[in-house]
């Protein structure tokens, strides 16, 4: 497995400096109380998915390191994964929660913000009731205190959130935000309107970066094609061009539609009409440009 190198920028030779990210993963152990949300459909996704069953997954795939990102809106998991990414070199970095919104959040900030491998957080704001949660004064109070931490924030939304999203992240012009899962669109009915639209308006905030992930899992399970995907793929291609697309597999949800393997062959066959540059910038190099993440040896 090759070790991620150190950058700050886009590879100057993509060929010896290009390293395979999934920038979005999970990780949990599986009790019905604590992941409610995996329903009867997602049987496959109850029990346990720990670092020693990606790790077998990401080899063969041809991935050299990934992103775990929290499942759990709890500071015990957040140290958790920080704990996992210390004993595993693959994990590179930790998406983790974090209480944005509480007057004790500048606090544990401050005990989490010194792990080199904490290199964002998350909120699950998709379930929150008030689709306008993202513009409390208590949440961005939190958001706020992020970029001297050099953390990233996920935007975790459906699609109806968009417009208020790019209204949530023009409060904050310098604080780098990744979208997950392109905003969730609805893939099985073939809607790319207003998605589309509202996409393309949040894309031209410069500070703010999207995924290439979760989009099987939006559409049909068992019968989605790459002809599905690839309308919603070129979307986000034309919206934030190649450099500020990342790829990721949300394993384990994907595994409900399709193999890890089969995923990153998927995404590689959506993406083989781009230059190798910018195949490898979508493919690892913006994820380690855009999280900061450095290498075991670093």
């Amino acid at each position: 497995m090759h070790l991620l190198q150190i950058t700050s920028g886009f590879p100057e030779n993509p060929k010896t400096m290009f390293k395979r990210v999934d920038a979005h993963q999970h990780f949990w152990r599986y009790t019905p109380d604590e992941y409610s949300w995996i329903n009867e459909k997602m049987q496959v996704l109850r029990r346990d998915f720990l670092p020693a069953h990606l790790a077998g997954e990401i080899t063969t795939a041809g991935v050299d390191a990934s992103i775990a990102v929290q499942a759990r809106q709890t500071m015990e998991e957040t140290q958790w994964l920080l704990k996992m990414a210390d004993e595993h070199p693959y994990i590179a970095g930790v998406v983790g929660w974090a209480p944005l919104s509480s007057p004790d959040f500048p606090a544990q900030l401050e005990n989490l913000g010194s792990h080199p491998k904490l290199c964002g957080l998350r909120h699950v704001l998709q379930d929150e009731p008030d689709d306008r949660y993202m513009l409390r004064d208590d949440f961005n109070r939190g958001i706020r205190l992020l970029k001297d931490r050099n953390l990233v924030y996920d935007v975790l939304i459906y699609a109806r959130h968009l417009p208020i999203t790019t209204q949530f992240v023009d409060l904050h012009p310098n604080q780098p935000f990744v979208l997950d899962h392109l905003a969730k669109p609805n893939i099985r009915a073939a809607e790319l309107s207003p998605w589309r639209e509202h996409l393309r308006e949040l894309a031209r905030r410069p500070h703010v970066s999207c995924k290439l992930s979760g989009l099987i899992t939006e559409a049909d399970w068992q019968r989605w094609t790459i002809g599905d995907l690839r309308p919603y793929v070129e979307v986000a291609l034309e919206a934030f061009g190649p450099y500020r697309l990342l790829a990721g597999s949300d394993w384990p949800v994907c595994t409900v539609a399709s193999g890890y393997q089969q995923w990153w062959q998927t995404l590689t066959t959506l993406l083989s009409h781009l230059s190798v540059a910018e195949q490898e910038a979508i493919l690892g190099g913006n994820a380690i440009r855009v999280y900061g993440l450095k290498g075991p040896n670093a």
